[in-house]
């Protein structure tokens, strides 16, 4: 019986599956991250390469008949000098089928939905939705990078978390999101306006990207004040994002994935207020390898392709 294999490389870690085509998972394979736009081109595919070589232990590579590589920073594998170290890297595992090559997003929704249409919802460090046909990503809202949007992300939390201290500290109305704050900064107890000065210097020394660090505060406190006026915000600024990814009255399902996701109560008042908008099913995202490796088989078998047991 032939097999597939899918993955998925983020820039934390890179999963490989492989499956029969009866959905039987066969091998797995774990390894570091492989976003070429967060790591250097020739360890990404390093990567790829030890997380199939691992997925692939004692099966033949030569009984693979499709195979889906999901990634996170797909586009850089526009430019030939990057696309060939990720060939390389596949043929080095073995496998003699074509790398077909698609958007995290596409494998997310692929995991939480055997539907050929609907929205994925990426709620992470940052932020993204995007709209889903025929199994291919065919549009995206949002998604601007920190800089320029990525509101409800874990970036913006953080960030929304330190400007709520800082007008507590203006007004003299802390609670238990600012104290928390203040702690992870290390401000050090001291008249309120030296602490106001002092978190604007901590941030402003530390990376842009680093406040996403902050956000675990905010729904680790979520019944401070300050927190649940941010989670309510970002709730309507993800949900909103879902929205504008879709026709009017779609009734196709919405893919939830990223940290936030299971991030209570974010990720809990999130699916209601997506459930009080639309009838859609909403499904949360589990491993983007079983997605990819899903869509392989649809690529052999078609669309009655057996889900991953």
């Amino acid at each position: 019986m032939g097999l597939v294999v899918g993955l998925d490389a983020g820039g934390t870690s890179t999963r490989a599956l492989v499956l029969d085509f009866d959905g039987t998972r066969l091998g797995a394979g774990v390894a570091g991250g492989a976003n070429p736009n967060s790591h250097p081109p020739e360890q990404a595919a390093s990567h790829i390469r030890q997380a199939l070589t691992a997925a692939l232990d004692g099966l033949d590579p030569a009984k693979v008949e499709a195979g889906v590589l999901g990634m996170a920073g797909s586009s850089k594998l526009t430019d030939p000098a990057v696309a060939a170290l990720f060939e390389a890297a596949w043929a080095g595992a073995g496998l003699r089928c074509p790398m077909r090559v698609i958007t995290d997003c596409e494998a997310a929704f692929a995991t939480g939905t055997a539907s050929p249409d609907g929205t994925v919802l990426v709620a992470g460090t940052g932020s993204i939705a995007a709209r889903i046909e025929h199994h291919e990503l065919v549009s995206t809202v949002g998604g601007y990078g920190w800089l320029l949007g990525d509101e409800g992300s874990a970036f913006w939390l953080g960030r929304e978390a330190v400007r709520a201290t800082l007008v507590a500290l203006e007004q003299d109305e802390s609670d238990a999101l600012s104290t928390a704050v203040l702690g992870q900064a290390a401000i050090p107890d001291m008249p309120r306006r030296d602490q106001w000065r002092r978190l604007i210097t901590a941030v402003n020394n530390t990376p842009p990207i680093r406040l996403a660090t902050y956000a675990p505060l905010v729904t680790a406190h979520s019944t401070a004040p300050s927190a649940d006026r941010i989670i309510t915000a970002a709730v309507t600024a993800l949900a909103d994002l879902a929205e504008a990814a879709r026709p009017e009255h779609d009734r196709t399902p919405i893919v939830l994935v990223g940290s936030l996701i299971h991030a209570h109560p974010l990720g809990a008042r999130l699916k209601r207020e997506l459930a009080a908008r639309t009838p859609a099913p909403v499904h949360v995202a589990t491993e983007g390898a079983a997605g990819a490796a899903w869509l392989a088989a649809v690529k052999v078998l078609g669309e009655t392709a057996p889900r991953p047991a």
